[in-house]
């Protein structure tokens, strides 16, 4: 029997192959040496911030890692057929540096990892941006706080008097040795040859070399190996000490000239820690429904939201528990408590961290856990309540279990609920057990779908989130998938499992999300775990009244005595009924009278060079900042300033009691300083006045200027001197590449390499000068939100790191100008109104949290990874997202569920202090169906769609492409050789994988990655930004947009939305077939609208909906559709206004016509059909299905 391909009949006119197309290798090697490193890695970190980053590994053993050749028709790896390589060589075979100190799980290390620096150049670990080593979450780093950042912790160099002993640990052997090997880390003899003092530097980081038998080696051919350890970063850092020439003028705004000289001041970066509170006295708890809660004033966006993302794994620790163990309570000037009602006052200082791990891992100095008021048990043995006095009816049964093994791992007894509504008495373990899907009757999740059969695999509607297999009380109780969701939604009980499934195993977290309900709490008392800090929620166990189950690590702890009371029913002794145990997503507020924080601060930095004042983007945007000054978040002291660059730096005092603003010019850009530091931040309410008058001046000032250069990184090194005392949000719009003074950059993009289908350069930064002021500003809790309108290469991957690692956001509006382009301009419009009075939370951390057994391994968004599972946001905004990649460290046998948490702390516009908590809980499934059934393939889609932008910056695009289908290819494979009778010939996907390949062929033909077709480099940069920022509702409209057909609304089912009747057509096929010259149809891509017309479509329609009497009159720029007094207009609009709510940023609609030029954007999106460098779909799946037959 031949080839699969040679006996399958292609449709008439189609080749095996197309044009150009190179077949992507099904099995390919990562090459550590493929990539070189930089001489920017020399030049930039040899000694970045020595004094506080080094921190020497002692005792450190490097056992050697031969080559090992794979079979790879037998290799159960996902996406690598050579071992993967230890991070620290750029060639052969390398060496692992391990320190006999720490706890490293090669297991957990391996899976996803090794990819880059978010769009670095070098191929360098992805910890590297973050500034700490790759580890798990068992182990603790002594740590000393440094006068650069004060208000971060880093490790401390050994022997530091600030440090803190380790806990003695046990290793697993890496490398040749036996996963079950393990090696003292007191008793461990290292031979003088293998020891060495590693520095442990900002960008550095610490990996391991699993075997090739490795339980995490099923995923790393999507990340790969990383074969370079980055040097630190060397900066000099911002001198504002020197004074320069500046001049100071009153603006009657005209041409601005010179006047009188300024003198400079030099702006203290340091930020004091506030004094420690004393505890707040306890009151009744209360819950509010807070303002914020609730969508803002003039937002018009339903309950959705979206948007902004940088990639890191998860570093070591950065402090020790110790300090971390209450941050979020000392934040918020709250008491948390678990075991009594009252608690010991603590610092408010931002060096603590938000909360730490297990008791366990505590350094041996800090001080010890009390003792547990009642007796621990193990969890493999009795359940917790055995041998306790007997209980009041109702509550957990103290009797101890019948001695019946259940057929599937049963529920630990430790998540029994007493009484209450959700999980009804004594009955959430037998709830969970019969869960195995192998014992009850085939899901529908798990139907086979021959898939070159049946072409008709696209639902009529979008595709929702799989429910997971829990009892219908506990569905409800669960997170809502659209803040928090899981790619598996039946968590494989252990690694071997997982790696059998060929899956990711990840979370796509959108924490910040708008919502028009939320549960606000204010109380003197927040309840946590003792042990791992975990906040209560509705899927721990009460024991009794006095006493709780983590579900998290297990611990009992107990009930504080302000928790028996329930400020919703006004009764007492009823802990189960709080609202924190009601409600998988709650925020804790502190009370004002304790929570003092700094005020909301934005400065805006506005090039007003020639090339700027041509776009005409300066109009709008003073337009927009006139309009929504009210709405700015914040309150009576909220503070805001103005710099404008072009090869000089200008600044403006807005000083209240000045008659009009005064403009002070800095024209030595080589040593930036701040002409008159006090009055150039200046109270929103008290200099209005002065400020309206700033921005109507604005658009005309520079209209006669001729200065084309362009000065962005004098301009941001001035900012970031502004704002280091007070933490804000740096607003910056640049139309052109810079090209003068610090960071200047030049062009790389050679417009003939377009439309290559070979290698695809320079998508990392040229320069580590904005990823090194992005840091410097997170140290100081500024956050940088880049608009770059520009009509020319602007070096958008190396602009854009000013944004990726300080949690900031990226616009980006190709070919802007306000009348050439009317649609971009019109966005611009309307993104401004969105980002200026959008929530905003500022001095953010966010901390994940999973059951005991799983681990997180690395982090997808734009953020500061401050220790393993702690995330630094200088802000946080409703539309960002975050990806995660998890492990399984421990298997899973003891328990039939697992949780996840995160907890976002932060400072509201207002000045308080918020938490806000999400809990997803789910199954654990012991067969490999089980798995599969609950595959969430949107999820997993989003997950590698992160992870292949990281490849392709750390290794190439090719290689990322080719990760991505080897991912559907190694994953259908596991599935189909479990399945039994399938003929050869056949391609079969479990019914949740259905859409898989239909996906990844929908990515591989993304802006981001798609080769053979003309795409410019800005426009692939920030494609790949978006796949990295982007929360999964607006991610998959990037990926697979909708297809509707409008011409016949009338017709079709409706619903109702706010006195709105709003059509519901069915989706269609993103093909060329499904468009009909009588109809008329829209594309949804998330950011733009397109509506295509045929030629001969009714002439009521286009005269009704378009307002033209027929398709010869529709205009070639058409992007608004008139209000016409017509049933099909009302509807057409009503539908377009309905999926335009769905979203914060609101897209740009384009008419499209035969003759329209823009058509060819349109048909590009039709990932179903062949292109001259690109599969059908169809070819797609038999390339697949030939790869699976190998």
């Amino acid at each position: 029997s031949g080839p699969v391909q040679s006996r399958m009949q292609f449709p008439s006119g189609y080749a095996s192959h197309p044009p150009n197309y190179s077949v992507p290798s099904g099995h390919y090697s990562q090459v550590p040496n493929k990539a070189v490193a930089s001489h920017l890695d020399n030049e930039y970190r040899a000694n970045y911030y020595p004094t506080y980053y080094s921190a020497p590994a002692q005792n450190v053993m490097t056992p050697s890692v031969g080559t090992r050749v794979l079979n790879t028709q037998e290799s159960q790896q996902l996406y690598n057929k050579t071992p993967p390589h230890t991070v620290g060589s750029a060639e052969g075979p390398i060496q692992g540096a391990i320190s006999s100190a720490s706890y490293l799980h090669t297991s957990a290390q391996q899976s996803y990892s090794a990819f880059g620096n978010h769009y670095s150049t070098s191929v360098s670990s992805s910890v590297a941006s973050q500034g700490f080593p790759l580890n798990s979450d068992h182990y603790t780093v002594p740590v000393v706080s440094s006068a650069m950042y004060p208000n971060v912790s880093y490790p401390a160099a050994a022997g530091s008097v600030y440090g803190q002993a380790f806990t003695s640990q046990s290793l697993p052997a890496v490398g040749p040795f036996k996963e079950t090997n393990t090696f003292s880390s007191q008793s461990t003899s290292v031979p003088h040859s293998l020891q060495q003092h590693v520095p442990v530097g900002y960008n550095s980081t610490l990996s391991t070399v699993s075997s090739a038998q490795s339980v995490q080696d099923n995923l790393s051919r999507l990340t790969g190996s990383v074969a370079k350890v980055n040097n630190q970063i060397n900066t000099g850092g911002i001198d504002s000490s020197q004074p320069m020439h500046s001049v100071s003028q009153s603006i009657p705004f005209t041409k601005p000239g010179a006047g009188t000289s300024a003198s400079s001041a030099v702006i203290s970066s340091v930020r004091t820690p506030a004094p420690s509170l004393s505890s707040q006295p306890r009151s009744s708890p209360s819950v509010t429904q807070s303002p914020e809660s609730t969508l803002q004033e003039g937002m018009q966006y339903g309950g959705y939201v979206n948007n902004q993302a940088s990639s890191a794994p998860a570093p070591l620790s950065s402090s020790s528990d110790d300090e971390e163990e209450d941050e979020e309570d000392e934040e918020a000037a709250i008491d948390s408590s678990s075991t009594t009602s009252s608690a010991s006052p603590v610092l408010n200082n931002y060096d603590a961290l938000e909360g730490g791990g297990y008791p366990e891992t505590r350094s041996v100095t800090s001080s010890p856990v009390p003792a547990p008021s009642v007796p621990q048990t193990s969890k493999a043995s009795k359940p917790f309540g055995y041998g306790y006095p007997t209980l009041q009816p109702g509550y957990q049964n103290a009797a101890p279990p019948a001695p019946v093994q259940p057929s599937n791992p049963g529920h630990h007894p430790g998540f029994q609920h007493y009484p209450q509504q959700y999980p009804g008495v004594n009955q959430l373990s037998s709830s969970i057990g019969g869960l195995s899907l192998q014992h009850s009757q085939q899901p529908e999740s798990l139907r086979p779908v021959n898939l070159t059969q049946d072409r008709n695999i696209l639902p009529v509607s979008s595709v929702p989130a799989p429910v997971p297999n829990l009892n219908s009380d506990l569905r409800k109780l669960n997170c809502s998938p659209d803040s928090f969701r899981c790619t598996l939604t039946n968590i494989p009980q252990t690694q071997a499992l997982l790696n059998k499934a060929k899956l990711p195993l990840g979370l796509l977290l959108h924490p910040f999300r708008d919502l028009t309900q939320l549960p606000v709490i204010t109380s003197s008392t927040i309840v946590r775990c003792r042990s791992c800090r975990t906040y209560i929620n509705p899927f721990v166990s009460f024991i009794d009244q006095r006493r709780w189950k983590c579900n998290l690590c297990y611990r009992v702890n107990d009930v504080p005595e302000e928790f028996m009371y329930n400020p919703l029913t006004r009764s007492y002794g009823e802990p189960h009924k709080r609202p924190e145990v009601q409600n998988s997503t709650v925020e804790f507020i502190a009370s004002s009278d304790y929570m003092v924080k700094k005020p909301a601060v934005y400065l805006f930095v506005l090039d007003v060079s020639h090339n700027a004042v041509e776009a005409g983007y300066l109009t709008i945007v003073c337009q927009s900042l006139l309009e929504n000054l009210d709405k700015l978040p914040g309150d009576s002291r909220t503070r805001i300033g103005f710099i404008t660059f072009d090869s000089t730096v200008q600044f403006y005092n807005l000083q209240e009691g000045l008659s009009q603003p005064q403009m002070l010019i800095v024209s030595d850009i080589d040593d930036i300083f701040l002409p008159t530091p006090d009055s150039l931040l200046v109270n929103l309410h008290e200099s209005k006045e002065l400020i309206k008058d700033l921005l109507n001046a604005l658009p005309n000032m520079f209209t006669n200027t001729r200065e084309t250069h362009s000065a962005l990184g004098p301009a941001l090194q001035a900012a970031f001197k502004l704002m280091s005392p007070t933490g804000g949000r740096i607003s910056v719009f640049q139309t052109q590449l810079p090209s003068l003074g610090a960071g200047l950059l030049h062009s790389r993009e050679d417009p003939n390499q377009r439309s290559s289908t070979k290698v695809v350069q320079h998508l990392g930064p040229a320069t580590d000068f904005y990823k090194k002021l992005a840091l410097d500003c997170s140290g100081q809790q500024t956050a940088v939100d880049l608009f770059l309108l520009s009509s020319q290469y602007s070096d958008l991957a190396s602009l854009a790191c000013m944004s990726k690692y300080s949690a900031g956001c990226i616009y980006y509006y190709p070919s802007f100008h306000r009348s050439h382009n009317p649609a971009q301009a019109e966005k611009l419009e309307k993104d401004l109104k969105r980002y200026l009075t959008r929530k905003i939370g500022f001095e953010a951390v966010m901390r994940i949290r999973c059951t005991k057994g799983l681990s997180i391994h690395t982090f997808h968004g734009n953020f500061f990874v401050r220790s393993t599972d702690l995330l630094s946001l200088a802000n946080v905004n409703p539309d960002a997202g975050f990806a995660v990649q998890m492990s399984i460290e421990e298997s899973l046998t003891d328990t039939s569920l697992v949780c996840f948490q995160t907890a976002l702390l932060y400072t509201s516009s207002k000045g308080e202090r918020r938490i806000r908590v999400h809990t997803l809980c789910l199954p654990v499934v012991s067969s490999l169906a089980d798995v599969y059934a609950g595959a969430d393939v949107q999820a997993v889609v989003c997950l590698l769609a992160n992870m292949a932008v990281d490849r392709s910056v750390s290794s190439s695009l090719s290689d990322a492409r080719d990760a991505l289908v080897n991912a559907v290819v190694d994953s259908l494979a596991a599935y189909m050789s479990t399945a039994s009778n399938l003929q050869q010939s056949m391609l079969i996907a479990p019914n949740s994988l259905k859409l898989f390949p239909l996906y990844i062929l929908a990515l591989l033909k993304q802006k981001a990655f798609r080769t053979g077709t003309s795409t410019r480099l800005d426009d692939r940069v920030y494609a790949m930004c978006q796949m990295k920022s982007q929360p999964l509702v607006h991610l998959m409209k990037m990926i697979h947009p909708n297809l509707y057909r409008i011409d016949k609304l009338i017709d079709e089912s409706t619903i109702h939305v706010n006195d709105r009747v709003v059509p519901q057509p069915p989706l269609q096929k993103l093909s060329a077939e499904k468009l009909t010259r009588e109809g008329a149809f829209l594309m949804d891509c998330g950011s733009i609208f397109y509506i295509w017309i045929g030629k001969n479509c009714d002439n009521n329609f286009i005269k009704d909906v378009l307002g033209y009497p027929n398709y010869a009159s529709v205009p070639q720029k058409m992007t608004q559709l008139p209000e016409v007094d017509a049933l099909s207009s009302e509807r057409t609009r009503s539908f377009i206004s309905w999926l335009r709510d769905s979203r914060p940023l609101s897209p740009v609609l384009q008419v499209i016509k035969d003759e329209n030029p823009a058509k060819t954007d349109f048909f590009q999106h039709l990932i179903e059909d062949r292109t001259e460098a690109a599969f059908s779909y169809y070819e797609f799946l038999l390339n697949i299905q030939q790869q699976i037959c190998k």
